[in-house]
């Protein structure tokens, strides 16, 4: 495949319901599971690995406690228990969190679309809770082991290295102060996302692609961590349900984008797209729900920024194993970006 299986045009193939707009249901058959992994053929991770030429292995993963004992979004905390095992001198440890606490893939189950009440492939919540006959016969139905048993999420990554493009390209020239606010309701406009591509060297997406956005999320963060007044902003938001972040702009000119280019979208920030959405619907909804589209958050990517400015190039080759948990309805990345 080295094209999308439809035109942009063309969507939704699935008529029968208004409210899950842009949906591409039945593309790939009406019983499959992987959506935007289909992208990922042999020959296309094949391609891909010409990235990799200096062997250099950046990290993608944050730790799994960074947000400490209040992560966004009112999620559960990390909880780490090491024991010894006595009279041998052997430890094991157990480990307790939300997937979504830290770096991670959103599964297929994640999100759906909010008013048509529908999951990827016309997928209900009784389908996913078991009690539907579809659910009674795939209980574990758009799991995240899905993607581990296709073999990862693999392929050419690109950065968009927003924050550096912000602050030391002409970005610094052409968004206005406080146009941006990482942690407000503020969109990443699709034109800055293609001056920032432009500025790394014409970076260019192939079919297939991994598209990675870096906001400076985690520079941002910890910068705030560091004070007792931005520790106090922190608590603040953590308070809010919903509370207001950065992100990519909600638009069908971004849709268009992802759909002819990639096969899975991240970023640093904790929603990919800017948060709440301004709109009755978000690109969770279609890129989960409408295309199969796994969305990575919280990403790291601090050290892969500094790499990549240091190499000059913006492109990689990025290589994640989801956990392999039948039924997940997400995972941390597992991921490395290798040069």
């Amino acid at each position: 495949m080295n094209a999308p299986p439809v035109p942009f045009s063309s969507l939704p193939l699935d008529k029968s319901n208004a409210a899950a707009r842009l949906n591409a249901w039945g593309a790939h058959g009406e019983t499959d599971e992987l959506g935007f992994l289909n992208r990922q053929t042999p020959l296309s991770v094949r391609v891909a690995a010409l990235e990799i030429q200096t062997g250099v292995r950046v990290s993608l993963d944050a730790p799994l406690d960074f947000q400490g004992q209040k992560p966004l979004f009112g999620r559960q905390v990390f909880v780490k228990d090491v024991y010894q095992k006595k009279p041998r001198i052997v430890h094991d440890d157990t480990w307790s969190f939300n997937t979504q606490s830290s770096t991670q893939w959103d599964g297929l189950r994640h999100f759906g679309y909010q008013q048509a009440g529908l999951f990827y492939n016309d997928t209900t919540v009784e389908d996913i809770a078991g009690t539907s006959n579809k659910g009674a016969k795939n209980p574990n139905i758009l799991g995240i082991h899905k993607a581990v048993e296709r073999g990862g999420i693999m392929g050419r990554g690109i950065l968009v290295d927003f924050r550096r493009w912000l602050e030391e390209g002409p970005g610094k020239d052409i968004v206005k102060p406080g146009e941006f606010k990482q942690f407000e309701t503020s969109a990443i406009k699709f034109e800055w996302i293609l001056e920032t591509l432009k500025w790394q060297n014409n970076t260019t997406p192939r079919f297939g692609d991994i598209l990675i956005v870096r906001s400076g999320f985690f520079k941002s963060y910890y910068s705030m961590m560091s004070t007792p007044e931005g520790q106090a902003e922190i608590q603040r938001l953590t308070s809010m349900s919903p509370p207001g972040l950065g992100g990519v702009e909600q638009s069908d000119e971004v849709l268009n984008w992802i759909w002819d280019n990639f096969s899975a979208v991240a970023s640093d920030h904790p929603s990919f797209e800017r948060w709440p959405s301004p709109f009755h619907w978000s690109m969770h909804e279609v890129l989960l729900a409408g295309w199969g589209c796994n969305i990575g958050e919280l990403l790291d990517l601090e050290a892969l920024s500094k790499e990549c400015a240091k190499q000059n190039r913006w492109s990689f080759f990025v290589a994640s194993v989801p956990c392999y948990v039948p039924g997940g309805v997400a995972s941390p990345v597992n991921g490395v970006a290798i040069f």
